[in-house]
């Protein structure tokens, strides 16, 4: 069985320039000069804190929750990284748990499309991952690591993109690639 991770903590986020900036891994944090999780929501749905939120989300949306369906959240939300269908077959089945190929991607794919999961398309396949509330990412250009990151513009950036378009902005991701400072 995976373990549910511990709960998260919100504690301030960490200023960068004039945009603030929320990391969700240990590496992403490191980088961010802090070992506390911080988390950013203004008005978005709240990450969810434990598998067992996710699994009651479910149940709101009318979700069957399957054995084949909680051990794919249950992976997810202990990994708490994007992951190929392939990963997730491979590590549950390394965990000794019965899952076929296609239970894993008609599970992923019906969590995804009900927004309960993230997919992200890259060039090499889906990643998926635990989280559907609105955050960016960080790619790392020599691994192809993914962090997410929770960014809040400043408000007068936000401004100006909305008067050089004529759209009023909702909300918004940002997809960030670079590489560690050495």
């Amino acid at each position: 069985m995976v373990a549910a991770p511990a709960e998260s903590v919100a504690p301030a986020p960490v200023r960068l320039a004039d945009a603030e900036v929320a990391c969700g891994s240990a590496d992403a944090l490191a980088a961010c000069g802090t070992t506390e999780d911080p988390r950013v929501h203004q008005g978005d749905p709240p990450l969810p804190g434990s598998v067992d939120d996710v699994y009651q989300r479910c149940r709101d949306l009318g979700m069957r929750l399957s054995r084949q369906r909680r051990m794919v959240l249950d992976l997810l939300w202990a990994e708490r990284d994007h992951l190929s269908a392939r990963d997730i077959f491979e590590k549950l089945n390394d965990l000794g748990r019965n899952i076929g190929h296609t239970s894993v991607y008609q599970n992923l794919e019906a969590l995804q499309s009900a927004g309960v999961i993230e997919c992200l398309d890259r060039a090499n396949g889906r990643l998926y991952g635990y989280r559907a509330d609105p955050h960016s990412h960080l790619t790392c250009s020599e691994t192809g690591t993914i962090q997410d990151l929770d960014v809040v513009l400043p408000e007068a950036l936000v401004r100006q993109i909305e008067e050089l378009t004529g759209f009023a902005i909702e909300s918004y991701t940002l997809h960030l690639t670079g590489r560690p400072r050495r």
